[in-house]
């Protein structure tokens, strides 16, 4: 009964669920709703949310790679037996519910992004995750849409940050392209590409800390940011093989939290920043108990 309950936590891969927090977190950073408003509730709504779609978007990630992962992952929960397909399907569907209903007691805005989440992940999952080039880009409109979540605690900001979302897209496009080949070793010219979207992503975000007139503030979360997710890529180009791919790949999930922290205090919220920041060492050290990857 012990290893299943585990097991199901294993699903879930805690340490990622951790950075879909973060993602929220920084989003309503920069909607700047805690300088008109001290209600932490909706906030609380939309961590909750945030928790119930990338769980359940994981554990569907599993439900439908099953047969491969028979071959390439037979450690996994399912293929292994100790959860049956059907009872991972059930488990996160109730994922996906508790999501979208805690997403509806915000706003209709987060009740949409919610629905447009969960649409985003099963169509990953199901149809596009293999796909070389919307595979990729699919897992980073996931990501995404998650800011905007956060983002959506006032809707009215929305339209003028939206575009932002390009920021995690790119990201978290990269890594995924970078995780195609965790198991049987990857091409530099994949890497290489990976190496110069973390670039976009980087001055992407110094273009906006610069804009907002929080440059050095960004600068503290920049630069670890950029440590930890280049000296993991830079190992794996010398040598790629499955072992140093999947760390560039472990180390680029959880160091989203920094990039997190560091939109966070380009507009200005220190206080929300070192919230996320906070949440660093528990996404490390779960990482080190659960699989990120």
């Amino acid at each position: 009964m012990v290893d299943k309950r585990l097991g199901y936590i294993r699903l879930m891969r805690p340490a990622n669920v951790v950075t879909a927090v973060a993602d929220v977190l920084a989003g309503i950073a920069v909607s700047g709703y805690l300088l008109g408003s001290a209600n932490v509730m909706p906030m609380i709504v939309l961590c909750i949310s945030t928790i119930g779609l990338y769980s359940g978007g994981i554990i569907f990630n599993d439900v439908f790679d099953v047969e491969l992962d028979k071959i390439e992952r037979p450690e996994r929960p399912i293929p292994s037996g100790l959860i049956s397909v059907k009872e991972a399907s059930v488990f996160g569907a109730v994922f996906f519910a508790l999501g979208v209903v805690a997403a509806s007691f915000c706003n209709p805005a987060s009740f949409i992004l919610s629905i447009l989440i969960l649409i985003a992940c099963l169509t990953y999952n199901k149809w596009l995750k293999h796909d070389r080039l919307l595979g990729p880009l699919n897992m980073g409109l996931c990501r995404g849409l998650n800011l905007l979540l956060g983002v959506s605690i006032l809707p009215s900001q929305l339209q003028e940050w939206w575009f932002l979302a390009i920021i995690p897209i790119l990201y978290i496009a990269s890594i995924t392209m970078i995780s195609s080949g965790e198991v049987h070793g990857g091409s530099k010219k994949s890497l290489y590409l990976a190496a110069f979207l973390y670039l976009i992503v980087i001055s992407f975000v110094l273009f906006i800390s610069n804009a907002k007139g929080n440059l050095v503030m960004a600068f503290l979360f920049l630069l670890p940011f950029t440590w930890m997710i280049f000296d993991p890529l830079i190992k794996a180009i010398q040598q790629p093989i499955g072992p140093n791919i999947g760390k560039a790949v472990k180390a680029g999930v959880i160091a989203l939290i920094l990039l997190n922290a560091t939109l966070a205090s380009a507009f200005g919220n220190w206080q929300i920043a070192i919230i996320i920041i906070i949440l660093l060492p528990l996404s490390l050290l779960l990482g080190k108990k659960f699989a990120v990857t």
